[in-house]
């Protein structure tokens, strides 16, 4: 090595690698996108972001993080260099030579504590924005068009969407970008120190055959063979990753919902069959553990031995030569660094199978759930039209996932002047014809008529997002700049008074008090609350489902005379079963529920 010239080399150096590694890396990608199940996987999920039409930062970025990959190669031969300087110095006793090297490894040192530095950095920054945007993509798809709902209905539904989203997307953003560098940086090096072990790899005598630069060839013969066989006994691997996470987020999500559910659970004594459920499900993810245990046993012991066994290899090979005086000390110690450097970048894929088996796993979830949320999204849904001043239905058939039908040509209006009350048996449909009416519900077909965007849903079980109470008083709407609105309770009214017309005024003091009050609320509070969320949002049509079946009579007549005197002109559907309802309502649909899909039509006297 010409230190003087080392400079201008490396940069020669690096220049060409980085062209011949840009060309290489372009075709062997669309090659793995093209001709690989989990080519095409990745591309899905991230060809847009690496896209130069939306934005040309992440192929930058990428461009600086494989250029720093490179300069790390080109100085792992520098030290190998030095290695030989250093060493031949010390056999030489030249101590001028010796005191040089010393500068020159100052020299390498510090540019590499540099380029370490900054890699790290640039490649934080650049996972950080690629999950920031992956995140947002799939958070997207999973909400828009309710795929979040739609895919409970698909013929496989997706499972655990929350980790999927959470945690692959981060093992998919760091794994993507890790084994990718680690293929570059394996690939070059070999090439690089293969040079250096080709001039300095000697001739190679197997009993009378002798085979020239013959090390070379041996370590490539020998990495190439343990590599198959790591491959080999490595391959059960990526099922057992997968099937971890699989365990591990059941296992989480029946924890969540032994927490949602207390309530319910305790009052039915429930805790031997929900401990049996947690403990068969934790079983699963114990006995997969330890199956992935004893396969990793297997994994890591052969590699560990082939490894082990690299390591006097060199010496062995070259120690002829050196006793010999063919070559020096400094050629000896370089052979043994580049070899224990060839051998450990030949041995990188054989290393990281089992990175890759995780990340085969993940990429594999994370493709799962793209497809099904695309599969949500082409689920039927019936035809809804925007119509401002009446909710109509025309030939409407409401089916179950079997394909029974519930309801058969169903047409009819309702008008605010004439509210509807949905009547019928247990599992006739009635709740279905509301999912229908709000277009969630796939297994229908027809024309709806209604408003586009100011429909409001009361549900048996209200929904109470995180937050404060007054947040969840306005909820689907955001909170308002100001903490008052425009309403029919009173000009300019505060949400506390919305809340004593609904018999909840003990609460108007703690409204910006920050807890789950899905937990502190009984579920006739929660109703209750339902309908000041009602009076707020002031919608042109309300879908109420059993809404007041918490409540006793009285509260229930009350909370429908504050709709009926402040809300006169909303188009109001209500669903429940007892007969102090039928007074607020001008029309009755009685769902039959014998199977033929029947109903019948009821106005009142």
């Amino acid at each position: 090595m010409n230190w003087h010239s080392a400079l201008a080399d490396s940069g020669i150096w690096i220049a060409q690698a980085y062209g011949i590694t840009l060309a290489l890396g372009a075709i062997i990608t669309w090659l793995l996108a093209r001709f690989t199940v989990w080519g095409q996987q990745f591309w899905r999920l991230s060809a847009e972001y690496f896209s130069p039409r939306r934005s040309l930062r992440p192929l930058v970025m990428l461009a600086l993080i494989l250029l720093l990959t490179l300069c790390a190669v080109r100085l792992q031969v520098l030290f190998s260099d030095w290695y030989n300087t250093m060493y031949t110095a010390l056999q030489k006793l030249d101590e001028r030579g010796f005191w040089m090297a010393m500068v020159l490894f100052a020299i390498l040192a510090t540019t590499h504590i540099f380029r370490s530095l900054l890699d790290f950095y640039l490649q934080q920054a650049f996972t950080i924005h690629w999950r920031v945007w992956l995140n947002e993509k799939q958070l997207t798809r999973w909400i828009d068009n309710q795929s979040y709902y739609r895919t409970q209905y698909l013929d496989v539904p997706v499972d655990n969407p929350d980790q999927r989203i959470q945690q692959d997307i981060t093992d998919f953003v760091q794994g993507s970008l890790t084994l990718s560098m680690g293929v570059v940086n394996a690939l070059v090096s070999t090439f690089a120190f293969t040079l250096i072990l080709w001039t300095l790899s000697g001739t190679v005598n197997i009993g009378s055959l002798e085979i020239p630069r013959g090390m070379v060839f041996l370590v490539f013969i020998y990495v190439i063979v343990a590599t198959a066989f790591a491959i080999w006994i490595g391959r059960p691997l990526i099922q057992l990753n997968f099937l971890n996470e699989r365990y591990n987020a059941d296992y989480r999500y029946a924890l969540v919902r032994l927490r949602e559910y207390a309530e319910s659970i305790a009052f039915y004594a429930g805790e031997k069959v929900e401990g049996a459920l947690l403990r068969s499900r934790f079983a699963q993810v114990i006995a997969n553990a330890w199956a992935i245990v004893y396969r990793s046993l297997k994994f890591l012991g052969f590699n560990f031995s082939i490894t082990q066994t690299a390591v006097i290899f060199p010496f062995i090979i070259q120690a002829p030569r050196f006793f010999s005086k063919q070559i020096s000390l400094g050629d000896l110690m370089q052979t043994a660094q580049a070899f224990g450097q060839l051998q450990d970048n030949l041995s990188f894929f054989r290393n990281a199978y089992d990175q890759f088996a995780t990340y085969r796993a993940t990429l594999k979830r994370l493709s799962g759930f793209t497809q099904a949320v695309e599969q949500a999204r082409l689920l039927p849904r019936p035809e809804l039209h925007a119509r401002d001043d009446r909710l109509s239905i025309r030939d409407l058939t409401v089916q179950t996932p079997g394909g029974n039908v519930l309801i058969a040509g169903l047409s009819l209006e309702i008008l605010p002047s004439a509210p509807l009350l949905i009547r019928g048996p247990s599992g006739a449909g009635k709740t279905t014809l509301l999912r229908a009416i709000a277009g969630l519900w796939p297994h229908c077909h027809g024309h709806i008529f209604r408003p586009e965007h100011n429909t409001l849903f009361l549900s048996q079980k209200p929904y109470l997002p995180l937050g404060t109470l007054r947040s969840a008083l306005y909820y689907p709407k955001p909170l308002p700049d100001e903490f008052s609105i425009e309403s029919s309770v009173g000009q300019d009214a505060p949400a506390r008074d919305v809340l004593n017309l609904v018999q909840l005024g003990h609460l108007a003091d703690r409204m910006d008090e920050v807890a789950d009050w899905s937990r502190i609320l009984s579920l006739g509070e929660q109703q209750r609350l339902a309908f000041g969320r009602l009076l707020l949002s002031r919608p042109e049509a309300a879908l109420l489902d059993e809404a007041t079946s918490a409540m006793d009579e009285g509260l229930e007549d009350a909370m429908y005379r504050l709709v009926t005197q402040h809300l006169p002109h909303l188009i109001l559907i209500s669903v429940g079963h007892r007969s102090t309802l039928h007074k607020f309502h001008a029309a009755q649909l009685i769902l039959k529920g014998d199977g033929t899909g029947q109903w019948e039509y009821v106005e009142a006297a």
